[in-house]
C-alpha cells in the first residue's frame, strides 16, 4: 500500500531524482578537487620555474653544486681559482661520503671534495696525482659560497 501511494503521488520519481542529483553533485565535487589539485601543481611548478637552480634543488631537498666563475692569473697561468657555490644538502652528501664531519666548516668539506675531484681528473688523464697542488686558499664569501685560489 505504501508503495502504491508513493507511485500515485510521484514520490518514487522524486527520490530517484534526488539520488541522481546527489551522484552528479559528488561527481562535480570530485572534478572540482581534481581541478584544484591541478591548479596547485601548476602554481608550484610556476614558482619552481622562477627559482635559481640552487633554490630549485634546495626546495626539492636535492644536493647542488656549481662553478660560478673561473679566474686565471694573467702573470702566472698556473695560478687561478674557481668560485664555487653549493647548498646544505650537498655538504650533507659530502659528509655522508666521508669528506667531513659535523663541526667542520662547509668550505673545508667542499675543498676536500674538490681536491679529490682534481686528483681523479689528473689520474684519468694519466698525469701524476702525487704532485704538489700548491697552496689552496679558501675565502668564505657568504653562506654557501667560497673563493678557492
Amino acid at each position: 500500500m505504501k508503495n502504491l501511494l508513493r507511485k500515485i503521488f510521484g514520490l518514487d520519481q522524486l527520490e530517484e531524482a534526488v539520488v541522481v542529483a546527489r551522484q552528479k553533485l559528488e561527481e562535480a565535487e570530485k572534478s572540482k578537487q581534481e581541478v584544484e589539485a591541478s591548479l596547485q601543481k601548476a602554481l608550484k611548478e610556476e614558482e619552481l620555474a622562477k627559482l635559481t637552480p640552487k633554490e630549485r634543488a634546495t626546495a626539492k631537498g636535492e644536493p647542488w653544486v656549481a662553478v660560478l666563475d673561473t679566474h686565471v692569473n694573467k702573470d702566472n697561468i698556473r695560478n687561478g681559482f674557481f668560485e664555487l657555490d653549493w647548498n646544505a644538502e650537498f655538504v650533507l652528501q659530502l659528509k655522508q661520503a666521508g669528506y667531513g664531519f659535523d663541526g667542520d666548516p662547509d668550505e673545508e668539506i667542499v675543498d676536500r671534495w674538490f681536491r679529490d675531484l682534481a686528483r681523479n681528473i689528473l689520474g684519468e688523464e694519466g698525469q701524476d696525482t702525487t704532485r704538489g697542488a700548491g697552496f689552496i686558499n679558501v675565502i668564505p664569501i657568504s653562506k654557501g659560497k667560497s673563493e678557492v685560489s
